[in-house]
């Protein structure tokens, strides 16, 4: 997997490349929600938000499943076209095969949890 290095392990997360989105994410958030992590190796918030995901997705024991997207890589890039990210780190959230939320920018894992919460409400 091609997580930034600082990243700590976690058993509910997946990289996911542009090939594998419609299947690892959209098909999978029929299961379970799906966390989608859109990041850059040389982008400095990303990486203080990949600690914070992990975490919140470990105390989910499985609940949620934390999809990884390195932007640069091959032609994810297109991925953030199509979804017109516009910064990053950017995360999306899917239920259902739908997108049900996102946010961009680095958060803590409190507010990580509190944005969960309220968009896994209804």
């Amino acid at each position: 997997m091609r997580f930034p290095p600082d990243h700590p392990p976690c058993a509910h997360c997946v990289d996911v490349d542009q090939d594998a989105f419609e299947t690892a994410v959209v098909d999978a958030s029929h299961e379970r929600p799906v966390l989608v992590d859109f990041w850059a190796d040389w982008c400095a918030p990303c990486h203080q938000l990949a600690p914070h995901l992990t975490r919140v997705i470990n105390e989910r024991e499985g609940a949620i499943l934390l999809a990884k997207v390195e932007v640069d890589a091959g032609d994810n890039m297109k991925l953030a076209g199509h979804y017109r990210l516009r910064g990053f780190p950017t995360v999306l959230l899917f239920e259902q095969g739908e997108e049900r939320g996102r946010f961009s920018g680095s958060r803590s894992s409190v507010q990580i949890r509190a944005w969960l919460n309220e968009q896994l409400q209804g």
